[in-house]
């Protein structure tokens, strides 16, 4: 490939800028939908569903873990996980090497409710892949991947 191909293939058009950002939109439009759908469903603001999320595959979070991960204030999470509290979804554990420090856990209850959650966000997705051909969804998965990682070097560069 001569030195001109190249160039050409480094210009991005002005309507593959704006269908790229329109499909970005789409996409973030129809995740927030889901989020919002989930809500509902589950009975949880959507802030404190969020947070729940957040304990998979954790036996303990603290609530300066949980503030960093949503990036929200801790009086903010504090606020959540009194929510989630009073659902008992969510418990408070004192950390037993240091008294200052509060550990939170999932309740019985929460463990359960995080695993209706899950289940239905596998069937939400395994119903996305099953619209596609087997093929499709291998070449799509491939370029989430590389979109993906491109996504995470511009984060990079935000830093």
């Amino acid at each position: 490939m001569n030195n001109i191909d190249e160039k050409d293939q480094d210009i991005i058009s002005p309507n593959q800028l704006l269908q790229f950002q329109s499909l970005v939109s789409k996409l973030f439009e129809c995740c927030q939908e889901r989020m919002q759908y989930q809500s509902d469903r589950f009975k949880l603001p959507d802030a404190e569903l969020r947070c729940l999320l957040l304990f998979e595959g954790e036996r303990y979070l603290t609530s300066k873990s949980i503030a960093r991960k949503m990036n929200v204030v801790k009086s903010r999470v504090t606020k959540i996980i009194a929510g989630l509290v009073k659902k008992d979804l969510v418990q408070r554990i004192k950390d037993p090497e240091d008294s200052r420090i509060t550990l939170l856990s999932l309740t019985p209850k929460g463990h359960t409710k995080l695993q209706d959650i899950n289940a239905f966000n596998d069937y939400l997705h395994q119903d996305v892949l099953m619209r596609m051909e087997t093929e499709q969804r291998k070449i799509m998965l491939t370029n989430l991947e590389i979109l993906k990682a491109s996504m995470e070097a511009c984060k990079e560069l935000m830093v």
